[in-house]
């Protein structure tokens, strides 16, 4: 991914006004983001704690979401898997990220969601940068070419529904 300005990922929210997006907490470090190793941007908001913002590239331009999601409710033993990245985490890595979607159905409060690492550190995850709480991913017959492939697939096809 290509390296963003906070004024670059301020203008690509499609799914909140001008004034929310200017109002919204950008991640302070975006000149030590590892961006030759991210596939999307994804941060949780600090002041915030059911807010995470996402941005990536769709279609040659740059998107932003907004969304919300609760801290997880689950037991110590139990895991659950990133629809994204496919890496499974234990109580509460994984959370259900729900976006306002654009336009008259936004406005109606029509949204879509999906279950996402808590951190959105997909990308990290996949590339052996970043472990999980449980130790380690599953081990899969793909390239990591493939494996990037698919979780961008799956990250498009969720921000199709945001735009749907």
């Amino acid at each position: 991914m290509r390296s963003l300005t906070e004024q670059d990922i301020r203008n690509s929210f499609i799914n909140c006004s001008k004034g929310e997006a200017k109002r919204l907490s950008v991640p302070r470090d975006l000149a030590e983001r590892p961006w030759d190793d991210l596939d999307f941007l994804g941060w949780r908001d600090p002041g915030a704690p059911d807010r995470s913002y996402l941005a990536a590239e769709r279609e040659g331009r740059l998107v932003g979401v907004a969304m919300r999601f609760q801290a997880a409710q689950r037991g110590f033993l139990h895991r659950s898997m990133c629809s994204l990245c496919l890496t499974t985490h234990p109580r509460g890595g994984v959370s259900l990220m729900t976006a306002r979607k654009t336009g008259a159905a936004g406005r109606e409060g029509n949204s879509v969601g999906a279950y996402m690492c808590t951190d959105l550190a997909c990308s990290l995850y996949l590339r052996g940068k970043k472990v999980p709480e449980s130790g380690a991913r599953f081990e899969e017959s793909l390239t990591l070419e493939q494996q990037i492939e698919r979780t961008m697939g799956h990250l498009t096809a969720f921000l199709d529904k945001v735009y749907a």
